[in-house]
């Protein structure tokens, strides 16, 4: 969402999917050519990743309020506990304008405070499916409170230099790989693919898994 429309419809058949479906790439995948510049970009400079060694670093940005991220979560979720071993998969929050931040903010509180277990669906639950608007920092700290979080010790994570140094790292990446829209995967500091590219959020986790398996 944002920049480009992916499809609401297709996401929400992946995440469907990720209940009886295996997502991780079966023959029809390893059978497909995937196609640089139609099915995935190569980044024309290289993006240095966190990765430990040995390891391929996948990043999915994403936004909170984004409903096509709300569709994906589930597939993505459960792809992430069956993808390669070698690979070192994480989430990054994006922000196209000011108004995303606070929902950054929330995200890397959250994981300063190893919350993000219990909380990361709770938040795209209350915004997709209770409506709450969790855009701005009071409203924030409300629901947090109400999840029997210690909001003063949330408010110093969210505000922390850590939070922000965070925010300055996600938008460097979010430039570095050009992210268009989002639910998008960057993978191994190289590439970029989404939804638009892919065809569907079931395509781009095979293009990540082919991705991810090609030698340096």
């Amino acid at each position: 969402m944002k920049r480009r429309e992916f499809s609401l419809s297709t996401a929400s058949a992946v995440a469907a999917s990720a209940l009886t479906l295996p997502l991780s790439m079966n023959a029809q995948a390893q059978a497909r050519a995937f196609k640089e510049g139609k099915d995935f970009v190569k980044l024309k400079k290289p993006v240095a990743t966190d990765a430990p060694a040995g390891k391929v670093e996948v990043i999915e940005f994403f936004w909170y309020s984004c409903p096509h991220c709300n569709a994906f979560e589930p597939a993505f979720e459960a792809w992430a506990k069956s993808a390669p071993a070698n690979m070192a998969i994480r989430r990054v929050p994006v922000a196209f304008n000011a108004s995303f931040v606070p929902q950054q903010k929330l995200y890397f509180a959250l994981e300063a405070m190893n919350l993000l277990p219990q909380l990361h669906t709770k938040v795209f639950h209350a915004v997709h499916v209770e409506r709450l608007p969790l855009n701005k920092d009071d409203a924030i700290f409300e629901w947090i409170g109400k999840q029997g979080v210690d909001v003063a010790k949330f408010k110093e994570a969210y505000n922390s230099f850590n939070t922000a140094n965070l925010l300055r790292k996600a938008a460097a990446l979010q430039e570095a790989y050009q992210v268009e829209g989002v639910p998008s995967m960057g993978v191994a500091g190289k590439y970029y693919t989404d939804g638009t590219m892919a065809g569907n959020m079931q395509s781009v986790l095979q293009v990540v898994e082919y991705l991810g398996s090609l030698k340096a």
